[in-house]
C-alpha cells in the first residue's frame, strides 16, 4: 500500500512514531514546574498536618517542588477561589475538607464548587466534642440544658465546614439562643477553646488529643455513631442524645475544572502512591487519619454524595446564605 500523501514509507513510518512521542509528551506534561498545594486554612489545623506530612513526598517523587500555601479567610473561600481561577494544568491544587460543599449554603460568595474538579480522597477524621476544661457541663444533654436555662451563655467556636453546620445543629437542637464564634482556622479556635474563649468546639480527634491529654481542654462525645475513641477510651456518641447527629470529616485534594482528565488521573496516581507510602501511612494514622486514595471516580461519587446530603441536612437547619 503506497503511504498517504506520497510520502516513503519510513517517512511515514517516522511521522507516525512522532505522532506516538507528542501524544506522550502531551500526556506526561504534569508536573512540568513547581505545584502549588494550597491549604485554605491557618496552619496547625489537620488539613496543614496532612499536607505537610504529603508534600515533601509528592515533591520527592515527582521531581518538583511543592509549596504549600495557606491562603487563609472566609471559611476557606479564599483559598478555594484562588484555585478555582487558575490554570487548569493541576500546577495548583487546592486541599479540600466538606467546607468545600457546605460554604455556599453559608456565603453567597463561595464559588461554585463546580468550579473544581475532584482528584482524591485522601483520609477521613472522626470528629469529636470538646470543651473548655472549665465548663461545667459534662455531657451533650447538660450542654443543652444550660443553653435553654441560659440562652446565649453557651458558646461554640469553628471555622467554618463540619465543625459550623455540627454548631448550628446543635444550637437548632436545643432551640436556644447559642453564641458562634467564626474563627481563620481550627488551630486559632482550638487555641481558642484552650484558653477559656470558648465553651465548645467540634474538632477532629488528630489535633483534639494533645490538649486533652495536657488536661486543656475537655472531650464529651464523638461524632462517630458507635461512639469511642482511640484517642480518649470509651466516649459516648451525639447521636445517643441526638439521633442522626454524626459526621466524618473527608479530606480531598481538587484542581481547576476545565483540568484534562488525563492530567486529573496522573495527580491521582502520584498522590495514591504517597499514601501507600509505609512511613506515610504510620505517620497519618498515629495522630489519628484513616488513610483512604482511590480513583478519581471514587472522590467523585464521594463528592456528589456528600453534596446531597449536606444540601438536606443545611436546608432542614434553616441555614440560608449571607
Amino acid at each position: 500500500m503506497k503511504p498517504p500523501g506520497g510520502l516513503t514509507a519510513a517517512a511515514a513510518c517516522a511521522a507516525m512514531l512522532l505522532g506516538v512521542c507528542a501524544h506522550a509528551q502531551t500526556a506526561g506534561t504534569w508536573p512540568s514546574k513547581p505545584v502549588r498545594w494550597v491549604v485554605p486554612y491557618a496552619p496547625g489545623g489537620p488539613t496543614d498536618v496532612v499536607s505537610r506530612v504529603l508534600a515533601p513526598k509528592l515533591a520527592e517523587r515527582i521531581g518538583q517542588s511543592v509549596i504549600i500555601e495557606n491562603r487563609v479567610g472566609a471559611a476557606g473561600n479564599i483559598g478555594a477561589e484562588s484555585v478555582a481561577k487558575a490554570a487548569p494544568d493541576a500546577h495548583t491544587v487546592l486541599y479540600v475538607v466538606p467546607a468545600v460543599i457546605m460554604n455556599p449554603f453559608f456565603f453567597k460568595s463561595s464559588p461554585d464548587p463546580r468550579e473544581l474538579a475532584p482528584v482524591i480522597q485522601v483520609v477521613n477524621l472522626s470528629m469529636v466534642l470538646l470543651a473548655n476544661a472549665g465548663f461545667a457541663p459534662k455531657n451533650v444533654a447538660e450542654i443543652i440544658a444550660l443553653a435553654k436555662a441560659k440562652p446565649g451563655t453557651v458558646s461554640c467556636g469553628s471555622a467554618g465546614g463540619v465543625p459550623t453546620v455540627a454548631c448550628e445543629l446543635l444550637r437548632s437542637h436545643a432551640q436556644a439562643e447559642m453564641i458562634m464564634v467564626m474563627y481563620k482556622g481550627q488551630g486559632p479556635a482550638l487555641n481558642a477553646l484552650m484558653g477559656g474563649e470558648i465553651n465548645l468546639l467540634f474538632d477532629g480527634a488528630s489535633t483534639a488529643a494533645g490538649p486533652v491529654k495536657a488536661g486543656r481542654a475537655r472531650p464529651i462525645a464523638s461524632l462517630n455513631s458507635k461512639g469511642g475513641s482511640t484517642a480518649f477510651g470509651n466516649l459516648p456518641a451525639v447521636s445517643d442524645t441526638i439521633p442522626g447527629f454524626e459526621f466524618t470529616i473527608w479530606h480531598g485534594m481538587m484542581a481547576p475544572a476545565a483540568t484534562p482528565r488525563d492530567i486529573l488521573v496522573q495527580v491521582n496516581r502520584e498522590v495514591a502512591a504517597v499514601l501507600g507510602l509505609p512511613e506515610v501511612r504510620k505517620r497519618l494514622t498515629d495522630v489519628g487519619f484513616e488513610v483512604v486514595g482511590g480513583s478519581v471516580e471514587d472522590f467523585e461519587n464521594l463528592f456528589k454524595g456528600e453534596t446531597v446530603k449536606y444540601g438536606k441536612v443545611l436546608k432542614e437547619a434553616g441555614i440560608k446564605p449571607e
